[in-house]
């Protein structure tokens, strides 16, 4: 059966992974979102599963008549960017050290951003009307300068080879701090409107906005603002990537061009049509999957990742998985894992082999391959890309 498993409620939980391969905490926090009574139909797990705040990740929740800022979580627009470009793999095997050195130059990764754009801010609608909560905190001078930048945990830049040996760029990013800070400020305030309202929760974090309020209203502009800002924000890292690239591979004033792009958020909000009826769809760690949709599922440094195209299933509103997912917490894979494991399994990829990144360890996610499988009534296969270059955040 394509579904691996239920759990039985008021509104049931269908998962694309069996029950025992899931950690209890999860199954938890699952079922307490399925206990809340705006839950359409059911609520959908991914393959790629596992604990998070507020609401699962790798899940699909959707709703009628109320929204959940923690289901969507502080990564607003969280999410990948891959294009196909006009290289060969000989014109980069053997500048690889050189490629990373010039993106970390050119893209700034973990708390660091641009000293200024100087007036050169990469040009985006969304300047023109932040949302008002952006101006209220003062937001917009710092998302200036971190729009073009990576971030850090499991954001990253690869380079990467498919199968028949094309060269492709794939990037994993989301709103930075501006997401963050709405994100918070939201589900600050649904929190206390439940204290307002005696509102009891299965879980604080599932605290909602009911729909017709002001509160709902501003919530799904701010959300919808921050989600433009993240594609805009990997934009502007394409853009510096691929310029880096042209420098190192060709020297100036060259180019390099995109054969194939693909884009999807997997941490968002989106009004979407399902089983008859209009709802408000949250995927938190997972990417849509309509019929002939194209999306990207990243493994892990050190093993493969996925192009893929949407089979359109239903039953999991049209969604995929939006990665291995991890089998153990960063903590876990600090205690767990050596700097020589880190090189061991990270062998033939130029990248960081440093303690710093140690929680991103391979060995830290799920096996992509058992993932995929499970998902095949989710997606099929385009490409199957295989890193050589990682810029970790």
């Amino acid at each position: 059966m394509p579904i691996k498993g239920v759990l039985a409620g008021p509104a049931p939980v269908k998962l694309w992974i069996p029950l025992e391969a899931v950690e209890s905490q999860a199954l938890d926090q699952l079922r307490n979102t399925a206990r809340m009574p705006f839950i359409f139909k059911h609520v959908a797990a991914m393959p790629d599963v596992h604990l998070g705040i507020g609401a699962t990740v790798g899940s699909v929740i959707a709703t009628k008549g109320a929204v959940m800022p923690a289901a969507v979580g502080v990564d607003i627009g969280c999410g990948m960017m891959a294009m196909r470009v006009d290289l060969r793999p000989d014109q980069v095997l053997d500048k690889l050290p050189a490629i990373r050195a010039s993106i970390e130059r050119g893209v700034p990764v973990g708390r660091n951003e641009h000293n200024s754009y100087k007036g050169q801010i990469p040009a985006w609608t969304g300047w023109d009307l932040p949302p008002v909560i952006v101006q209220k905190y003062k937001l917009l001078d710092k998302a200036s300068r971190q729009i073009g930048t990576l971030g850090g945990g499991n954001h990253f830049i690869e380079l990467c080879l498919d199968q028949s040996n094309n060269v492709w760029v794939m990037l994993h990013s989301g709103s930075r701090n501006v997401g963050k800070r709405v994100a918070e400020i939201h589900i600050d305030k649904a929190k206390a409107d439940m204290k307002k309202l005696f509102i009891s929760l299965p879980d604080p974090d599932l605290a909602y906005f009911a729909q017709g309020t002001p509160e709902f209203t501003e919530y799904l502009n701010d959300v919808t603002w921050c989600q433009e800002y993240a594609l805009a924000n990997r934009r502007a890292m394409a853009g510096e990537i691929l310029k880096d690239l042209a420098y190192t591979v060709h020297g100036a004033p060259a180019t390099v061009n995109i054969l194939e792009l693909i884009e999807c958020h997997h941490n968002y909000i989106a009004r979407e049509h399902h089983f008859g009826e209009n709802v408000i769809v949250t995927r938190k760690g997972a990417v849509r999957a309509q019929r002939n949709d194209k999306g990207i599922i990243p493994g892990s440094m050190g093993t493969r990742s996925y192009i893929v195209r949407g089979l359109g299933n239903e039953d999991s509103f049209n969604s995929c998985s939006h990665g291995a997912g991890r089998r153990m917490s960063r903590r876990k894979a600090r205690e767990t894992f050596t700097k020589a494991d880190l090189e061991a399994q990270t062998a033939g990829v130029e990248c960081r082999k440093d303690e710093g990144i140690i929680d991103e360890i391979p060995g830290a996610y799920k096996d992509i391959d058992e993932v995929m499988e499970n998902q095949n009534d989710l997606v099929e296969v385009m490409y199957q890309l295989k890193a050589i270059l990682c810029v970790k955040g």
